[in-house]
């Protein structure tokens, strides 16, 4: 029988911790069938995931699915009963796209991923598998060359930010810029509201969230002038770190309509071709530096303590967990047992 104490938001899981981070310089990928399925298996006193958040590239979903390849999707996630989410833009030179603060070709490759991006999201609703849930995009430029020239370079990926806006409204989406340390001009949470102010489309483009990422601005990593932690830091005492990530969270809210849930060692890791950013760690590593039912509710509510509902759905992100951990049913129960937790205490009907 279910226990959970709310109905909303729906409770999703990636399914890019797969493929990102893997390949042939890395772990083995591993496919999207395989991934819902652990998904599916889940369960907590009778509840499971609603849904999947899905990237939009090869070898899960191809950003250049033709309409038989949706139907196949549509019809794949029913039969788990599940619905799709947020999709991520492949908006990145590997995977076809190119620099937001780039060339003129580089920023039309990348406004290009976006367009089909947001074409795949349309079908899908259309099918009837995706309800909610936005394109998430980043600049697709690393911090280092962002920094040869910052003003100019925030303000050109402005503007292919803004362009990305007016492709997106022309398919009914809304775009999220996830913040990460790897992401040139979004590196910081300075530099994250400075560009979302600068593109100053708020009801097209916001914040994505990720406590693992998030967690990391406070520590300044690539950004020593957003630092909030200082040198030093105790992590025996937690009242600091959650008084840093509430200060984060009070700039970055009103902008968040993407929210992903997760926990972080203090560490930043790459893997494969994959930047270093935001350790994801599972829930109950005991390296986690976070309270993660508390410090999620600095992300979903207000400061009067209701709920932003900003968002349908919240997402459990695995990002680069290794192999054995992903494919482990144990993990995707844990993991479940904390979403509803999160849900509990921060939900709504």
């Amino acid at each position: 029988m279910s226990i959970s104490k709310h109905k909303f938001p729906a409770i999703h899981n990636a399914m890019w911790p797969g493929i990102v981070g893997k390949g042939t310089d890395s772990e083995a990928t591993i496919d999207l069938d395989t991934m819902l399925d652990l998904t599916a298996a889940a369960e907590v006193d009778g509840i499971t995931f609603d849904g999947v958040d899905l990237f939009l590239s090869a070898p899960h979903t191809d950003i250049d699915s033709s309409d038989d390849d949706l139907k196949q999707l549509a019809d794949k996630l029913a039969a788990h009963k599940f619905v799709a989410g947020s999709l991520v833009a492949p908006v990145w030179p590997p995977l076809g796209g190119g620099s937001a603060m780039g060339s003129q070709e580089e920023r039309a490759r990348f406004l290009t991923q976006v367009r089909k991006a947001c074409a795949i999201g349309q079908k899908l609703r259309g099918l009837g598998v995706r309800r909610y849930g936005v394109v998430r995009i980043d600049s697709a430029a690393s911090p280092a060359d962002w920094a040869k020239k910052p003003l100019e370079n925030t303000q050109r990926i402005a503007e292919t930010f803004r362009e990305a806006c007016t492709i997106a409204e022309g398919y009914g989406e809304r775009l999220a810029a996830e913040g990460e340390i790897c992401w040139g001009g979004m590196h910081g949470w300075k530099h994250m509201i400075e560009l979302l102010e600068l593109v100053d489309r708020p009801k097209t483009l916001g914040f994505q969230a990720d406590m693992a990422h998030t967690m990391l601005y406070t520590m300044g990593f690539n950004s020593t002038e957003s630092r909030l932690l200082p040198e030093g830091f105790d992590w025996s005492d937690p009242s600091v770190l959650t008084d840093a990530l509430r200060k984060v969270a009070i700039a970055l809210r009103p902008w968040t309509i993407d929210f992903h849930v997760a926990q972080n060692d203090g560490t930043v890791k790459g893997s494969g071709s994959h930047d270093k950013t935001g350790r994801h760690c599972p829930p109950d590593d005991p390296n986690g530096k976070m309270n993660i039912v508390e410090i999620a509710g600095l992300w979903m509510t207000n400061e009067d303590g209701t709920a932003t509902r900003a968002y349908q759905h919240i997402c459990w992100d695995g990002c680069m967990f290794p192999n054995t951990m992903m494919t482990s049913p144990d993990t995707w129960v844990k993991i479940l047992a904390t979403m509803i937790q999160v849900r509990d205490a921060h939900g709504w009907d």
